[in-house]
């Protein structure tokens, strides 16, 4: 297939486009070039995206089997991948997000069916806005458009946490490998899932090109179900550290905070949910998520812990869980 992404070197997109460029697929990606050297085998479109009359002109003699968004938050975003796409793909998928279902939820069980509703979280609330609009081109102009939902879905460079400051993971981790106390949210004892973007690149390949996924929404997880306790422990016993956790409620972690857990956990987080990939299954016959979570932490933990660049102090995050831990004594 003759395929373009939009963004297609981040957290999911990556290994969609390094398991794409295997299979021998032709692969544009369209953006910056900041990340692009390891996608050997790929044609790099270099633009800012927004420049419309730029892209215009660097696609104005390509057609596409499939144009994939993973960019996109606000549905102006997408009025302008309609203008530039639309008659050039024979798909366009546009990566939502499994925030965009009802919060808090009425059932722990999420399917496609389950009603989208977030009141907490601005970023879950432009998602389903933006699914609104392709819905509608797709009913009025027949644009051919597969929404996707992943969850929370990680790779060799990001560890997956519910606490953590504005600089990711890494300080989390420090504060393990240093005997430190970790805050984990409530209990610890809500349900959730974490999904390898290896695994997660099986299911999203098998839905392009076909015509099945058109005009549906499709969600994308592992079927392994963590506490966020388990996760924690998973993530300890990677850096072969014993975990030293701290419970405190989303609330409280809300109210002395100035980052953004009303949406994080109140609109995502601290929602227990299992989701149903029966549809998946049913449109890519043969899926399944194979990586357990505790392989693949350790994974991205060794990954991390071998490259620097990934190891961002933050200080001010590391004083506010002081801070916190400190309330609770």
């Amino acid at each position: 297939m003759k395929i373009l992404f939009i963004g297609g070197t981040g957290t999911i997109s990556t290994a969609i486009s390094r398991k794409l460029l295997a299979e021998g697929h032709e692969l544009y990606l369209l953006n910056r070039g900041n990340r692009n050297t390891e996608l050997t085998g790929a044609h790099f479109l270099i633009a800012d995206v927004n420049d419309e009359k730029k892209v215009a002109d660097l696609i104005k003699d390509l057609d596409f089997d499939v144009v994939a968004d993973f960019i996109a938050f606000t549905p102006d975003q997408l009025e302008r991948d309609f203008w530039l796409f639309n008659g050039k793909t024979k798909q366009f998928v546009f990566i939502s997000s499994a925030s965009a279902y009802q919060k808090p939820p009425e059932n722990y069980i999420i399917t496609e069916d389950t009603l989208l509703s977030n009141p907490f979280w601005e970023y879950s609330r432009n998602k389903i806005a933006c699914e609104e609009y392709l819905l509608k081109k797709y009913n009025e102009d027949n644009f051919p458009v597969t929404i996707v939902r992943p969850s929370y879905t990680y790779d060799e460079r990001v560890v997956p946490m519910s606490v953590h400051g504005e600089q990711g993971s890494w300080q989390v981790l420090r504060r393990m490998l240093e005997g430190k106390k970790i805050i984990i949210h409530g209990d610890g004892t809500s349900l959730w899932t974490m999904t390898h973007t290896r695994d997660f690149a099986k299911g999203f390949i098998g839905l392009l090109g076909n015509p099945q996924t058109i005009g549906e929404a499709i969600q994308i997880t592992s079927d392994e179900v963590l506490t966020w306790n388990r996760i924690y422990e998973c993530i300890a016993q990677a850096l072969g550290v014993k975990l030293n956790a701290v419970h405190i409620s989303s609330d409280c972690l809300i109210k002395h905070s100035n980052y953004d857990f009303l949406g994080g956990l109140i609109g995502d987080k601290a929602n227990s949910v299992v989701f149903d990939n029966s549809k998946v299954k049913r449109l890519v016959p043969g899926f399944s998520a194979d990586i357990l979570f505790e392989q693949g932490i350790k994974e991205t933990v060794d990954y991390i812990l071998a490259h620097p660049e990934y190891q961002k102090t933050d200080e001010k995050f590391d004083s506010w869980c002081d801070e916190m831990i400190n309330l609770q004594s």
